[in-house]
């Protein structure tokens, strides 16, 4: 049963007119808005990044950007989280275990706002492009599964039907059934909450394939990579730099996955009919 708008936390409720045909109706209508709230991370009482998210799914959220930040290594290097609600937003406290945060202090960070490019305030660009671990496992999927799936993603999307405003990232079976899905106004948020959500319920997901509802960049090809899936299928459209990596990562890229149609970038012949 799909949770009501007014009770929902990641959305709000506010009044609106609409216009229709170019004419302003004049009584108001009730509308629902996607929350965005200042998400800051901790590890270790160490403050990290700050990033515009939707507020939920945090917990998801915390592990799939550590694990693809490779802060941590799996989930568990993840020893406690908690949530503390401020007046101004969410401070989610991790502690992790002291080999992760000995490394975390030895890498210079500067992160805020991720909710745009994903990798705005990375001091260096090594840390940018640092290498991911090519993807080892990975057997064939038929497209008609990747097909399906994006469908299937697509149906499940509730925040989107209710606000319009949100990006989604799934992850489905190689029979094309969509097992989870995260939303967040952000893409790479979704997509980290989806990354974390896959460790913290200890799926196998290295044959399953990653849906992702925006355009495949870099940093999304890196965050599949680092949670170990060999395919990713974007609605959009992906980069050059994508492309590479994906080559480099043995991750078979789909873009432009739109009702029958896609475009293989990457790896084709992981995809079978």
């Amino acid at each position: 049963m799909t949770t009501p708008p007014s009770s929902r936390p990641d959305c709000t409720q506010t009044q609106v007119k609409r216009v229709r045909g170019g004419a302003i109706a004049p009584a108001p209508e009730t509308d629902f808005v996607a929350e965005e709230t200042p998400v800051a991370l901790e590890f270790n009482g160490i403050s990290h990044a700050t990033m515009l998210a939707t507020p939920a799914d945090l917990e998801d959220f915390a592990v799939g950007f550590a694990l693809s930040e490779g802060i941590i290594d799996s989930v568990s290097d993840v020893r406690g989280i908690d949530l503390l609600p401020q007046c101004d937003g969410i401070v989610i406290q991790l502690e992790i275990s002291s080999a992760c945060e000995v490394r975390l202090k030895s890498r210079r960070r500067a992160m805020a706002g991720r909710t745009g490019c994903g990798l705005c305030g990375v001091e260096t660009l090594p840390e940018v492009l640092r290498p991911v671990a090519p993807v080892t496992n990975g057997s064939p999927v038929r497209i008609r599964s990747v097909l399906a799936a994006m469908r299937d993603m697509r149906a499940r999307q509730a925040l989107h039907d209710i606000t319009g405003a949100t990006h989604a990232a799934g992850w489905a079976g190689a029979d094309g059934v969509v097992a989870l899905v995260r939303e967040d106004v952000g893409r790479h948020n979704a997509l980290d909450k989806l990354v974390g959500a896959l460790a913290r319920q200890a799926m196998n997901a290295g044959d399953g394939i990653v849906l992702v509802s925006s355009r495949a960049s870099f940093e999304m090809v890196q965050k599949t990579a680092a949670a170990g899936v060999a395919v990713l299928a974007a609605v959009s459209a992906p980069t050059a730099l994508a492309i590479r990596l994906a080559q480099d990562a043995n991750v078979s890229l789909v873009g432009f996955l739109r009702n029958d149609d896609a475009t293989l970038y990457s790896h084709p012949d992981r995809l079978i009919p």
